[in-house]
């Protein structure tokens, strides 16, 4: 049986763009964020349920491919569905389209469970993905990995405090902010010259309430960057993004 796929329409508000009026990557994120969590409030597993067995859902990794981002005002659907999952990883895909069906983005996502004892990946609970509808599988889709930063190449830095209302219910950064912290990084006239074709982020450490970031870029090429954020000598996040002239 395939697993469920839930969706709803949402509009385009302009806290959620940048000043050429488009989504922002972040906001795009969220929007897929929040739809997966509208699906689980659905079929009963709030989080508050979710936390009441010691767990909360962390993303790991994200690959994301973008035709479109939309703009202010326009009405957009948002679909997702969580695909398959093992005893560790659970694998959901997001969409995000237009009023005629057209394709804007499309998002795969790697999620765990985390301990809130522990503070690490702990088996998921069998519960949790019955409503779902989710494949079993022995093994989850493979994401690409980002590429890593070269740090013998000219790189972009920015230092970042990471403030109360950066930290989500799981106790640590929502994975959102990252990107704003990572493409801040570059140059403005150059981010409106150009919009984010393929993301690959790959998250490798916790952020926490009044951590100190560095976030660094790299332009690898002339529509290729490569990022990295860390916390002392620990990374946190890698990311390397394609872009399209808009």
């Amino acid at each position: 049986m395939a697993a469920q796929q839930f969706s709803e329409k949402h509009r385009v508000v302009y806290y959620e763009g940048d000043d050429t009026g488009h989504l922002t990557v972040a906001m795009l994120i969220n929007l897929f964020v929040l739809v997966s969590k509208d699906q689980s409030d659905a079929l009963g597993w709030t989080s508050d349920r979710v936390h009441g067995l010691g767990v909360g859902w962390v993303v790991t990794q994200y690959h994301i491919q973008i035709d479109r981002l939309p703009v202010v005002n326009e009405a957009v659907t948002v679909k997702t569905r969580a695909t398959a999952y093992n005893r560790y990883f659970a694998y959901r895909e997001y969409w995000l389209v237009d009023q005629d069906g057209n394709q804007l983005a499309y998002g795969e996502g790697i999620w765990v469970t985390m301990s809130y004892a522990t503070r690490k990946i702990a088996t998921i609970p069998t519960e949790l993905m019955g409503p779902y509808e989710s494949e079993l599988v022995s093994r989850i889709p493979r994401l690409p990995r980002p590429s890593r930063l070269d740090h013998s190449l000219s790189a972009q830095l920015k230092p970042y405090t990471v403030r109360y209302f950066d930290i989500d219910g799981n106790g640590h950064v929502n994975n959102a902010h990252y990107f704003d912290w990572m493409l801040d990084t570059l140059p403005a006239d150059w981010l409106r010259q150009h919009q984010a074709r393929d993301i690959r982020i790959r998250f490798e450490n916790e952020v926490q309430y009044g951590h100190q970031v560095l976030s660094t870029a790299v332009m690898s090429s002339a529509h290729a960057t490569t990022h990295e954020v860390k916390v002392g000598a620990t990374v946190a996040v890698q990311a390397a993004i394609n872009w399209q002239d808009r």
